[in-house]
């Protein structure tokens, strides 16, 4: 086992640019139960400074390198019990990187149901086989004759069967399988068709009715459409390989013979070609491009994966509105728009529903329970959800604060995503056991403002909407990469601990759902912590526990000024050195920066306590509690501009980011249906990733481009030279179906690579 570890340490080591001591350390820590953010934040002595990514790549890692090591034990068992291991077969298995690999060596010794291959050597006909590979000057006919028996009648059964024989060893032959799927990753093509019949119901997948690109180059969204349409029965989808090539003999039928010295004319030569080719076509083809579809499905998969964490993290790590009394509105038409007042905590104060659009009406009636509310409890913002009805809502909000004396509160657009979820769900239904459904979500939009990531992480990942695609990806990797996103966003803010939620506190390194309710019940039972060794008092929560959970928990006003930093526990005594170097006041210390500064961090390292460890405690000390997330800004919409209709080329708005793809960011400005800014019109150089100048939850200004209603589809452009007059080029058709990119036109424009735009609006908008 450690001589195991040791070599996935030394393997991984080398993908994530670090040593392999560093790997093993981390390993071992990850090993004894210790989370990534704590290690990544209090084990950097240990690990030589490994950062979270770093940690993450190697957690992730180290699971698939073990399974691989299991599938590998398993397979080397089974080939020994077969009696058929050698020394050659065990350094094969033994130097296997993957687990496709692994598969293809152990495929000739998999055990399988009754072949054609098995029938024919039962009926003695492998010598035939090896007879006609070992001479090739031999007549095949000739040497069949000798084989005809009761079970085989004659030369052309014969013959069938020596076939069955030599085609089951292509294909189970790991060196040309490796070099066939080599080659067809190089060539091969995606050919994309529309299903007789289905051109008027598949219209939305129109773009790929008649579609063809290069395999290896076929972009993430683009795949996870085709399978979609595939999938729902409007798109057939081919791997084609060697199409194009228009030689006598393809380059597959080479890369076959070569593997087999098949060459010249001779009879057994001749034979062999026949049977290579019957091979390829029957069974090689089409379980290679069964293995390409599944590697593209998986590489598809792990962009959208990738850019749904990204944008989750964005999400989760937004600026919050702080400790504000707040009204949530739930936007509704006709079952009227329901109201929530919470206090800076989200402690619920008050609620209503009322109904100022058809069939009631009641505007002014509405206008006035939200004013009256907004005196009761001194509300300072109104969080007003972007569903339906979301902008009358806000207009009718508007109308009201003109008429209300200063100061007036702020209101602010929210995405209510995920919020209908939270409030059927078990979590809310324990917290207001007593509320309506509905008004529960109008609690959630308001706490969303008030801290997105303590309301967000009650809410499952995949119901909050900043996914492409969430739906058709492996569900399992989906969910452990968006869980492992949560714990590094939670543990990097840090936790109240005396006003946190259980969901909230389920999320910190260390203690999980079931220690976080038992935190919420010692609490509520006697009263809020006054220093962060009272939570060794909470039943079941230990040393081990502590030790993980400590340094991301905060107590603000507490017996101990530590407690309300990032200095964990453990060093509180080294903190207490450097407090006593400045001759100060713990209390005045923290927060005076030219103070520390003046310190040499190198006098205060002790055998426990590295450099690392003290420059973190002198930096947390310089701003004690420091919250990583950006100041509070929202975006203002246009008056006015309400509806998709109500959008024209050459408009100038604001908007916040909502979704950040590998084509581009979707905006919401304010109409109920985002606009699509591809990553040619994101700024005026090229970019490569999205994510460069974009994040979810930005607030960003943006031009209309294109508006195209029946598709509900719109085209926007953040590009300066926008601003200026300039307009992007327009989409052009080379051919029904497909798109040709607009060539770039001057110094600094996107070049052609990054597709047109036109072309990226159908792409983008077929992502949910």
């Amino acid at each position: 086992m450690a001589s195991d570890t040791r070599r996935i340490a030394v393997l991984i080591a080398s993908e994530i640019n670090a040593r392999p001591e560093q790997a093993a350390a981390a390993i071992g820590l990850l090993d004894e139960g210790a989370t990534v953010p704590f290690v990544a934040r209090y084990r950097k002595e240990v690990t030589g400074g490994l950062d979270d990514t770093q940690l993450r790549t190697l957690s992730e890692r180290l699971v698939y390198l073990r399974e691989l090591d299991a599938r590998r034990s398993s397979i080397v068992d089974s080939i020994t019990g077969q009696g058929k291991m050698t020394d050659e077969l065990a350094l094969k298995l033994a130097a296997s990187t993957t687990k496709a690999e692994l598969e293809d060596i152990y495929l000739p010794y998999k055990p399988k149901r009754r072949t054609k291959a098995e029938i024919a050597r039962e009926r003695g006909l492998a010598p035939l086989a090896d007879a006609i590979l070992a001479d090739r000057r031999l007549l095949p006919a000739d040497l069949a004759a000798a084989y005809i028996t009761e079970a085989v009648p004659d030369i052309k059964a014969a013959l069938e069967g020596a076939r069955d024989i030599v085609a089951e060893g292509m294909t189970e032959n790991a060196d040309l399988l490796r070099s066939l799927r080599t080659h067809m990753k190089e060539k091969a093509v995606l050919r994309s068709r529309v299903v007789e019949g289905k051109q008027e119901a598949g219209t939305k997948f129109s773009d790929y009715f008649d579609h063809v690109e290069k395999w290896s180059t076929v972009a993430g969204h683009r795949a996870l459409a085709m399978l979609r349409g595939r999938n729902e029965d409007f798109l057939a989808l081919d791997i084609e390989v060697d199409a194009d090539d228009t030689s006598p003999v393809k380059p597959v039928d080479r890369i076959i013979a070569a593997a087999y010295r098949i060459g010249g004319s001779e009879p057994g030569n001749v034979w062999l070609r026949e049977v290579a080719g019957w091979t390829w076509r029957v069974k090689l083809s089409l379980s290679l491009s069964l293995d390409l579809m599944r590697d593209l499905r998986e590489r598809a998969e792990e962009e959208a994966i990738h850019v749904f964490s990204r944008n989750l993290k964005d999400l989760l790590l937004a600026a919050p509105a702080g400790s504000r009394t707040t009204i949530g509105l739930d936007p509704g038409i006709r079952t009227g728009v329901k109201v929530a007042v919470v206090d800076g905590t989200g402690k619920l104060l008050d609620t209503a529903t009322v109904y100022p659009f058809p069939p009631r009406n009641d505007l002014r009636g509405a206008q006035a329970e939200l004013a009256a509310l907004i005196r009761k409890h001194k509300v300072e913002l109104i969080a007003i959800g972007n569903g339906t009805g979301s902008r009358e809502t806000e207009r009718l909000v508007a109308d009201m604060l003109t008429e209300l004396p200063a100061p007036k509160p702020t209101k602010v657009i929210v995405s209510e995503a995920g919020a209908s979820v939270y409030s059927a769900s078990q979590a809310a239904a324990t917290e207001f056991p007593n509320l309506d459904v509905s008004l529960r979500g109008a609690v959630s939009i308001a706490r969303r403002l008030q801290d997105p990531l303590a309301e967000l992480v009650k809410i499952e990942p995949k119901s909050i909407g900043v996914g492409q695609y969430q739906h058709d990806v492996d569900q399992y990797r989906l969910g452990r990469s968006l869980e492992a996103v949560i714990e590094d966003a939670v543990n990097a803010v840090g936790v109240d601990l005396n006003t946190a939620s259980a969901p909230l506190l389920a999320r910190v390194s260390g203690l999980g759902a079931s220690l976080a309710e038992a935190v919420v019940a010692y609490r509520d039972r006697a009263g809020p912590f006054q220093t962060r060794k009272g939570l060794m008092e909470v039943p079941r929560l230990g040393q081990r526990a502590f030790e993980q959970c400590a340094g991301f928990l905060r107590i603000r006003d507490g017996k101990e000024p530590l407690d309300a930093s990032s200095v964990h526990p453990e060093a509180y005594g080294v903190a207490k050195k450097i407090v006593a170097a400045c001759g100060r006041d713990v209390r005045a210390l923290m927060g005076d920066s030219a103070a520390l500064k003046t310190l040499d961090p190198r006098i205060f390292v002790d055998d426990r306590f590295g450099l690392p460890t003290v420059k973190d405690i002198i930096a947390e000390l310089e701003k004690p509690g420091r919250d990583p997330r950006p100041s509070f800004k929202t975006a203002t919409f246009a008056d006015g501009v309400d509806d998709i209709k109500d959008l024209k080329p050459g408009m100038l708005l604001e908007g916040t980011v909502t979704n950040v793809a590998a084509f581009g960011a979707f905006v919401d400005i304010g109409v109920h249906q985002d606009g699509l800014v591809h990553v040619s019109q994101l700024a005026d150089r090229f970019v490569k990733d999205p994510h460069e100048v974009v994040k979810a939850g930005d607030v960003v200004k943006v031009r209309v481009v294109e508006v195209d209603v029946p598709r509900k589809r719109i085209g926007l452009t953040m590009r300066k030279q926008a601003d200026e007059g300039a307009r992007p080029e327009p989409r052009q058709r080379d051919k029904p179906g497909s798109f040709k990119p607009a060539l770039a036109k001057s110094k600094g424009e996107p070049s052609a690579s990054q597709g047109s735009f036109g072309s990226a609006l159908a792409d983008a908008f077929k992502r949910k």
